[in-house]
């Protein structure tokens, strides 16, 4: 059994966010990059399954979609313990053709579980994962909070309102996993370093697809006004602010 880990590329997310070209481009000078957080929970996860030997998981590759800068970052996680690494050679415009390039990868490369975080810490987008399950006709399983593999047998918990819900599905299925897939993230370790420089990172050419979005301006949020100490006593201040200033009530 074989799984794909999708990885996003995102700024830490103690970077200070700036624009450039008249805020039409992120400017990514002097930023640091790392594995999108919930797509390292998915490819620890993923980790997990196979030292399992419980299960017959064998082949553990992760797959990005972007530029030779992103390199760096799937070395990281070949060091954590993915056996190989896929960069496939596109601008990332847009989640429609982020999803596009990895369908077409996985029309000719199959495999049995496809990971993919829920969302990106960037944009936010939760989108990829299940219009992947779509180009693909594979079961789509959104907020994943647990796979578990008995040999054939695949139970998946995902979270609703209220509660959880547990599915028994077949391969290969997409999972959109999310907080609680795993406990802690891995980190990697100083013989998983010296190991990732000899595992493969192929790149592939990008497919002929078209873009269906286009950033036109990016916009900081505004900042947030002062805090007003309100006395406790105040009551009606506190309503007054809340519904003519605030404008909550």
């Amino acid at each position: 059994m074989k799984i794909l880990v999708c990885i996003s590329n995102v700024p830490d997310t103690t970077t200070k966010v700036k624009f450039k070209e008249g805020d039409s481009l992120f400017d990514d000078s002097g930023v640091q990059w790392i594995i999108n957080p919930w797509d390292e929970l998915a490819l620890t996860r993923a980790m997990e399954l196979k030292e399992d030997a419980g299960n017959s998981v064998n082949e553990i590759c992760v797959i990005h979609v972007g530029g030779a800068s992103a390199d760096a970052t799937l070395r990281k996680a070949l060091a954590i313990g993915a056996d190989k690494a896929v960069r496939i050679d596109a601008c990332p415009a847009d989640a429609y053709h982020v999803a596009g390039q990895i369908a077409e990868y996985l029309k000719e490369n199959p495999f049995d579980i496809i990971f993919s975080g829920i969302e990106s810490s960037d944009y936010n987008g939760s989108s990829v994962g299940a219009m992947i399950a779509e180009f693909m006709d594979y079961p789509g399983i959104s907020s994943v909070t647990s796979v578990n593999l008995d040999d054939d047998d695949i139970q998946v918990n995902r979270a609703i309102p209220g509660g959880k819900q547990v599915l028994k599905t077949e391969t290969p299925f997409v999972a959109v996993v999310q907080k609680g897939i795993a406990m802690e993230p891995r980190i990697p370790s100083m013989r998983g370093i010296m190991m990732a420089r000899k595992k493969p990172l192929e790149v592939k050419p990008a497919a002929e697809l078209e873009v269906l979005t286009e950033s036109i301006k990016f916009e900081l949020p505004q900042e947030k006004g002062a805090c007003k100490m309100i006395d406790s006593e105040s009551a009606e201040q506190l309503v007054d602010l809340l519904k003519n200033e605030a404008k909550v009530l």
